[in-house]
């Protein structure tokens, strides 16, 4: 792990199942760059079920960056979805107005805009929005930037927006040039018109889109400004899950960083154990961490034992940073 951060890639996301701890790994991980690095770092939760306030013991909600009590360099913000998606409705309702009083039709709006919003994708779109203001407007306030995102299957088809979205916007684009063209030639008065069109709210709106991804695009496609990190535990279902979806990463082009193996139970608490339960557990560990050596030798980054209390407070939290770091 600490190989990993030596290369002072910026922004790291760390994804995985649920329940496999990504929002400690992330936590220790952003803790380390601010306090033992002394690098500037924001965490940001893109996780729905936001838990950055109950590891750090303090209220770290409301959707702003707040300074990390208790810590140098380290600042946290929780995205609020409820917010980005009625930000993202304003903006398409303006849209949608726009185009339409350029078609001159007399139309109620806000069953379509119903509709647009209703869809999921409509949501990971607004999220992906927030992500992009994230890494342009927050990444040039700080050295380091630490996502902890939601279960592995939403943050990779989050990410992987990154692609579709372009796509999408240069469609659109193209549509609506050809709208404008199209109405200048129908036009009597063309010099007005083509004013008009010079000025064309919509056009601009989607073009200032476009060039804010084109530079988000960038950022997260670079190895050397970008990596995703999985986070997994020592269960086959965890194991099969990340290895399905590196892959996809790959596909997306995100830079892959590694692999975490978290809640690894040590030896000696095992041999311990008078019930056997633990001595259990442990036998099937080991097998399953065969497998992990198997599939993701030489991207294992970290190996961190099963601590015997919940990683909550900032004392915990920097002992789960040592082994996570060490």
């Amino acid at each position: 792990m600490k190989q990993l951060l030596g290369q002072r890639v910026k922004f790291l996301f760390f994804g995985g199942k649920g329940g496999v701890g990504k929002t400690v790994v992330a936590a220790a991980t952003a803790l380390y760059l601010a306090e033992v690095a002394g690098e500037k770092t924001l965490l940001a939760s893109f996780n729905p079920v936001h838990s950055l306030s109950s590891v750090f013991g303090q209220d770290l909600s409301g959707g702003v960056v707040k300074e990390v009590a208790g810590t140098r360099n380290l600042w946290a913000v929780e995205v609020q979805y409820d917010d980005i998606v009625e930000r993202y409705k304003t903006r398409i309702t303006t849209l949608l107005r726009e185009m339409l009083k350029m078609a001159e039709l007399s139309v109620d709006i806000k069953p379509l805009v119903d509709i647009a919003t209703t869809n999921p994708a409509f949501h990971e779109a607004a999220a992906f929005d927030k992500m992009m203001d994230v890494v342009l407007k927050e990444g040039a306030n700080f050295d380091r930037v630490v996502f902890d995102m939601a279960a592995v299957a939403n943050a990779v088809r989050l990410i992987g927006l990154s692609k579709l979205y372009g796509a999408w916007l240069q469609r659109t684009i193209k549509m609506r040039m050809e709208t404008l063209s199209l109405k200048e030639q129908l036009s009597f008065r063309k010099e007005k018109v083509k004013e008009e069109i010079e000025k064309d709210p919509v056009l601009h709106e989607l073009q200032d889109l476009y060039q804010r991804y084109m530079k988000v695009r960038a950022v997260l496609t670079d190895p050397a400004a970008t990596r995703f990190v999985f986070v997994t535990i020592p269960t086959v279902l965890s194991i099969s899950v990340v290895q399905r979806f590196i892959e996809m990463v790959k596909a997306y082009e995100i830079p892959f960083g590694g692999v975490v193996v978290n809640m690894v139970i040590p030896r000696e608490e095992a041999e311990r154990d008078a019930t056997g339960f633990l001595k259990s557990k442990y036998d099937e560990q080991q097998r399953n961490l065969e497998l992990v050596r198997r599939s993701f030798a030489p991207h294992i980054l970290a190996s961190v034992r099963l601590f015997p209390e919940d990683i909550v407070g900032l004392e915990r939290l920097r002992q789960f940073m040592k082994e996570l770091v060490s």
